[in-house]
């Protein structure tokens, strides 16, 4: 790799605010806000909406739609068309 061209990759803390959630991993993102983790140490923190903890893909929340009745709804809306 060339020296001085990448971004500095190093430990952030990723906070998921809805789930009540944090994660350390490393990002090259950045943050002005800092947290102290649970080895005593400061990191840069970054909140994010979603997270594998509240995602409904994840958590097993999520809807499944009744893709059958929206075809059939259609075809009553718009009428079914004979071939095409």
């Amino acid at each position: 790799m060339r020296k001085g061209i990448h971004p500095e990759y190093r430990p952030v803390v990723f906070r998921d605010r809805a789930a009540d959630y944090a994660f350390l991993t490393r990002s090259t993102m950045t943050s002005e806000r800092t947290v102290e983790w649970e080895d005593g140490r400061t990191y840069p923190v970054v909140d994010v909406e979603v997270s594998h903890v509240s995602h409904p893909f994840y958590t097993g929340t999520a809807r499944v739609l009744d893709t059958a009745g929206r075809v059939e709804r259609f075809e009553r809306r718009y009428g079914k068309q004979d071939g095409a």
